[in-house]
């Protein structure tokens, strides 16, 4: 029995030093220096590359290193064995902390500073008037965003696939309730998992529903947005603004034209970054668990994709 680390282009010498303190006595190897291929019942998996785990036959688990698992869904030689991912408070509050961030930025107009800087332009303004946040999306992370700036004093709407139940916040659920969702919007912020149903899902229909000049915030995956869409509808002034933590291809290519956009501010995939010393704990008991037959904690729904 050993456990495969299968995270490319990650220096992963401390992740496995940290869970073999968890797990003495176990072989813990950093793939593709994979000794016994045949002994590897329990896999670490990030982006893994395409049907690589076709090289374990004995697999019984799977254990994303994030939280989002649509690059190890998206794996077509993905062993049909249980997929478990990382809830994490410390994920919670990084991703909390960025979104108030970003929020700060927007309301005291540092971008509109940023660009008269640029042209030497003295011009103080008051802060714009942001009152009405959209969450879209309502799983862990969405609803601890509608919770956290409920509390701050914000109005907030979310809106999810399934129906959902929030404390003070309109919720909505399927397609033909997302207008009224974002309709009032200052604020639009997306925290959907990508699966079938959400790729290019904000597209120029859905982004022309948006309130007029309205901000979007995508920290969730890229693909759910339609990037012609997008900004197309920042030239028109549809949207007022875009910040983008995710993108269809990381790194973003050097000719993306998000790059030279004023109205886009891009961040590199760091809104909500895994804590290793939190993840080896879950790592380790859901190693633990699958070696005494019993289910891992925060399993993954396939069908679902979450």
């Amino acid at each position: 029995m050993s456990i495969a680390l299968l995270i490319p282009d990650r220096k992963l010498d401390q992740l496995q030093q940290k869970l073999q303190q968890q797990l003495p006595g176990v072989t813990i190897e950093i793939w593709p220096e994979i000794s016994k291929p045949e002994a590897v019942d329990f896999a670490v998996v990030w982006r893994q590359p395409a049907n690589s785990l076709t090289a374990f036959p004995k697999l019984k688990a799977l254990q994303s290193f994030g939280a989002g698992v649509d690059s190890i869904l998206s794996d077509p030689g993905l062993p049909d064995v249980p997929l478990a991912r990382i809830v994490d408070p410390d994920l919670t509050r990084s991703m909390l902390n960025y979104l108030h961030g970003v929020l700060l930025h927007y309301q005291l107009r540092f971008d509109q500073f940023a660009m008269q800087q640029q042209k030497q332009q003295w011009k103080a303004r008051s802060p714009r008037k942001i009152q009405q946040l959209c969450v879209l999306g309502l799983g862990e992370l969405g609803k601890a965003a509608a919770l956290y700036f409920q509390a701050l004093g914000y109005q907030l709407s979310g809106w999810s696939a399934s129906p959902k139940q929030i404390v003070g916040v309109a919720c909505y659920a399927g397609l033909n309730e997302f207008a009224k969702a974002v309709a009032e919007a200052d604020v639009v912020i997306c925290l959907l998992p990508l699966t079938a149903q959400t790729e290019n899902l904000l597209n120029d229909q859905r982004l022309s529903q948006f309130k007029p000049g309205a901000i979007l915030v995508n920290v969730a995956r890229g693909a759910i947005v339609d990037d012609l869409a997008l900004l197309q509808n920042l030239d028109s002034g549809q949207l007022g603004a875009a910040c983008l933590d995710v993108f269809r291809t990381e790194p973003l290519p050097a000719e993306h034209p998000f790059w030279q956009h004023s109205a886009v501010l891009l961040t590199p995939h760091i809104s909500a970054v895994t804590n290793a010393d939190t993840a080896v704990l879950q790592i380790a008991e859901n190693y633990r668990r699958v070696q005494a037959a019993l289910p891992m904690f925060n399993l993954v729904d396939k069908q679902r994709g979450y």
